[in-house]
């Protein structure tokens, strides 16, 4: 996996019903340090191949929390999630969660340690985007 800014984590998740971190407090959470803000053409994804990249938009009220996805067809697969912060582009700063590498296939971006915000199908080879509602 290569990153420089907000590196993907993933936690293995046994019970979906009931799951908890053992290095971890509930959902949502954050880790720290959290990285820098990121500046244009800092962030690597790690792209090709059967692997792509799911970027999660939010507002800068979401700074530092950590969204966690799933693969929707193995609820017991372990969740991989990654903080949101913020990214200094050419005359803006937009906020996002950047999760690379994913395997391509359909993921649950979930709300909460048990609520789904939405399902998203990341593309072998490219980058997913969603709104964080």
């Amino acid at each position: 996996m290569s990153h420089t800014h907000s590196p993907a984590h993933t936690h293995p998740h046994p019970d979906p019903e009931g799951h908890s971190h053992t290095d971890a407090p509930a959902h949502p959470h954050t880790h720290a340090p959290l990285p820098a803000p990121s500046r244009e053409g800092s962030v690597v994804l790690e792209i090709g191949g059967d692997l792509g990249a799911l970027i999660i938009h939010t507002g800068p009220e979401q700074d530092g929390l950590e969204i966690e996805v799933s693969p929707v067809d193995d609820a017991a697969a372990p969740r991989t999630h990654a903080a949101v912060r913020p990214r200094h582009l050419a005359g803006r700063t937009v906020y996002c969660a950047v999760i690379s590498p994913l395997t391509a296939g359909r993921y649950t971006v979930w709300r909460d340690e048990t609520t789904a915000d939405a399902t998203v199908q990341v593309p072998a080879a490219g980058v997913a985007e969603h709104r964080w509602a």
